[in-house]
C-alpha cells in the first residue's frame, strides 16, 4: 500500500490488486474492510483498487456503490480456439498440440499451463523424447520448465533469448499467468486446470487438488499471447465448458485456509466482534471459530476471547501463531538460536532439496547425510548450520543438492525474526547441542499437531485421522511411538510433513490444559490379568 498527497487536504490510495499479488495471507480482505470503514468518515481519502482481472461489480457494491473506470490495456490481438470435444489425457494433448503448432504454425515461442511440477517434467520428458525421435525433420526445439523448486539458474533460462531457427516451449504452472511476463511468447495452450490450496477445519488438513481453473485466469492465460504481437491461445476444453463449467473468479484464499493468523491480526488491532468484521470475502464461521479455539489453547486469548500479554507478543512476530509460541517457549528452554533457525527453515516451504531426475540417487544421498536423531526439524537445523559453516556458499548448495535461493531467503526471514526477538523481550540463547531442549520447545508451539503409533498405524492424538509418515522423512522407516507434525497434507495419503519424535510427558509438561494423562496412556501396553476366570456354577 502506498499513500503520497495529491493536493492538500486530499489523499490517495492505490492498491494494485492481482492474484498472485504477495500480500500476505486474508491482508487484503482485513485492508479492505478497514479502508472501507475509514473511507466513509473520511471523505478526502479517496481509494483506487486496480487489477486486469477485477470482478469490477462485486468491489463497487463493497465499496458503497463506488465508480468504474475501464482503461483499455496495450494488447495485441489473440485468437481463441476450442476443441471439438473434451479431451480425455490434456497432458498427451498438450504434447501433441505444441509438436502441430511447431511444425504447422509461423515463428514464435509457445507457453504452456500445467498444475505442477511433476506433470511439468513429465511433459518435458514426452516432448524431448518426441523431438529426438523426429530428428532432422522438424526445427529445433528448446522445452523450458519453470516452477517454483527449480533452482534459479535453470529458472532464468526462459528469459534467455531464442537462438535463430529454433523454437522455445515455456512449460509452467500459473505463476506465469501474472507473476512474470516471458518475451516471445506468441502462442498460448491452456488444458484449463490448475492446483488449489483448500483447508478443512475439522481435521486441520491440507489438500492440493487439480482443479479446473476460473473464466478470470483462463482469460488471464489467453492474455499472455498478445504481449508483443497478435497471438493464438489454444483451449483444450471446449467452449460449451468454458461458458458454463468455469467459476467467474477463483475461490478467495481466505475462504480455503487456517484463519490463525488473520484472527490474531485482527484482535491486535482491537477488532474483536470478528463475525461480524466486514469481510471483502467472509471466511466460514467454523474455521473462524476453531482459529479461536486454537489460538486459545496456545494462550494467545484468554477466556474472555481478548489478548493475553503472550498473544500480543506473539502478534509482533509475522508468522504462523505456533511458529511464534515456539519463538516465544525457547527463551524458557534457552535455545533461541537454534528455534530461529528452525522457523526461518519451516517457512520456505519444503523447497530446500533439489531432487534432479537424473541424480535421484545422489541427491537422495546428499540428503541421507544430513539426517539426524530426533526428526526433520533437527535435519533443517542441521543443513542451515552446515551452510553457515561453509560461508553461507552457493557452491556448497550445489554440491549437496540444496536450494541456494531458498537458503538464502530463510537467512533473510532469520535475520528479521531476530531482529524482532528484542520487541518481544526474548533473549538470545544456544543450546549448545543439547537436542532435546530444542524439541520441548517446538512441542511447546506444536502441541495441537501430535500423532502416535497405534496397531493400525499413526492416529492424530484428538481427532483420531489415520495419518501416514511422508516418504521423504528422516523417520520414515523408524516409526517412534509419539509424533509431533509441522503440517497435514493431502496428496495420495494424509502426509505428515516435517515430523519430529517426542514423548508423552513432554506434552503434560508444555500442555497441562489441553492433554490429560488418561488421554495420553497406551490402551495396548494394559495387560489381562493371568487369574482364570470363575465357570457360571461357580458364580451361582
Amino acid at each position: 500500500m502506498e499513500s503520497q498527497p495529491v493536493q492538500e487536504g486530499l489523499m490517495q490510495i492505490f492498491l494494485p490488486i492481482e492474484p498472485a499479488c504477495f500480500l500476505g495471507l486474508g491482508t487484503k480482505n482485513i485492508l479492505f474492510g478497514l479502508i472501507k470503514d475509514v473511507a466513509r468518515f473520511r471523505p478526502e481519502l479517496k481509494v483506487l483498487v486496480a487489477s486486469a482481472t477485477l470482478d469490477t461489480a462485486r468491489f463497487s457494491t463493497f465499496f458503497d456503490d463506488a465508480p468504474v473506470f475501464r482503461i483499455p490495456g496495450r494488447r495485441f490481438p489473440v485468437d481463441i480456439f476450442y476443441t471439438k470435444a473434451p479431451e480425455a489425457d490434456y497432458l498427451e494433448a498438450c504434447v501433441v498440440s505444441v509438436l502441430q503448432i511447431h511444425v504447422t504454425q509461423p515463428p514464435g515461442d509457445i507457453l504452456v499451463f500445467l498444475t505442477g511440477q511433476e506433470e511439468i517434467e513429465a511433459a518435458c520428458e514426452m516432448l524431448q523424447d518426441r523431438c529426438r525421435r523426429l530428428g532432422s525433420k522438424i526445427r529445433e526445439l528448446l522445452v523450458l520448465p519453470i516452477y517454483a523448486n527449480l533452482p534459479s539458474d535453470m529458472q532464468a533460462r526462459i528469459f534467455q533469448p531464442t537462438p535463430p531457427g529454433a523454437r522455445k516451449v515455456v512449460v509452467a504452472t500459473n505463476i506465469a499467468e501474472t507473476s512474470l511476463t516471458i518475451e516471445g511468447i506468441i502462442y498460448v495452450l491452456d488444458p484449463g486446470f490448475c492446483k488449489q490450496k483448500s483447508y478443512n477445519p475439522r481435521t486441520g488438513m491440507e489438500s492440493l487438488t487439480v482443479t479446473p481453473c476460473s473464466k478470470a485466469s483462463a482469460n488471464q492465460r489467453a492474455g499472455r499471447a498478445g504481449r508483443v504481437a497478435a497471438g493464438k491461445c489454444f483451449r483444450l476444453y471446449t467452449a460449451w465448458a468454458y461458458q458454463h463449467e468455469l467459476e467467474e473468479t477463483t475461490v478467495p484464499e481466505i475462504q480455503r485456509t487456517s484463519l490463525g493468523n488473520v484472527v490474531l491480526l485482527l484482535k491486535s488491532l482491537g477488532i474483536h466482534d470478528l463475525m461480524h468484521f466486514d469481510f471483502l470475502d467472509a471466511p466460514p464461521y467454523e474455521t473462524l471459530l476453531l482459529a479461536l479455539e486454537q489460538l486459545y489453547a496456545l494462550g494467545a486469548l484468554n477466556h474472555l476471547g481478548e489478548l493475553t500479554t503472550s498473544g500480543r507478543k506473539m502478534a509482533e512476530l509475522p508468522v504462523d501463531p505456533m511458529l511464534s509460541k515456539m519463538i516465544l517457549a525457547s527463551e524458557k528452554y534457552s535455545c533461541s538460536e537454534e528455534i530461529l533457525t528452525v522457523a526461518a527453515m519451516l517457512s520456505v516451504n519444503n523447497s530446500i532439496f533439489y531432487r534432479p531426475k537424473d541424480k535421484v540417487v545422489h541427491a537422495d544421498n546428499a540428503r541421507v547425510n544430513f539426517f539426524l536423531p530426533g526428526g526433520d526439524h533437527l535435519v533443517l537445523l542441521n543443513v542451515y548450520t552446515q551452510w553457515a559453516e561453509s560461508g553461507y556458499s552457493s557452491q556448497w548448495c550445489y554440491e549437496n543438492f540444496v536450494q541456494f535461493r531458498s537458503m538464502r531467503r530463510a537467512r533473510d526471514v532469520r535475520e528479521q525474526l531476530e531482529g524482532l526477538l528484542e520487541r518481544v523481550e526474548v533473549g538470545l540463547s544456544s543450546c549448545q547441542g543439547d537436542y532435546i531442549r530444542v524439541r520441548k520447545a517446538i512441542t511447546a508451539g506444536y502441541f495441537y499437531h501430535t500423532a502416535r503409533l497405534t496397531r493400525s498405524g499413526y492416529r492424530t492424538v484428538k481427532q483420531q485421522q489415520t495419518v501416514f509418515i511422508h516418504p521423504n522423512s528422516s523417520l520414515f522407516e523408524q516409526q517412534p511411538r509419539w509424533l509431533l507434525y509441522h503440517e497435514l497434507v493431502l496428496t495420495t495419503k494424509e502426509f505428515m510433513r516435517q515430523v519430529l519424535e517426542i514423548e508423552s510427558s513432554w506434552l503434560l509438561e508444555v500442555a497441562p490444559h489441553y492433554y490429560k494423562a488418561k488421554e495420553l496412556e497406551d490402551p495396548h501396553a494394559k495387560k489381562m490379568p493371568k487369574k482364570i476366570g470363575k465357570t457360571r456354577e461357580e458364580l451361582g
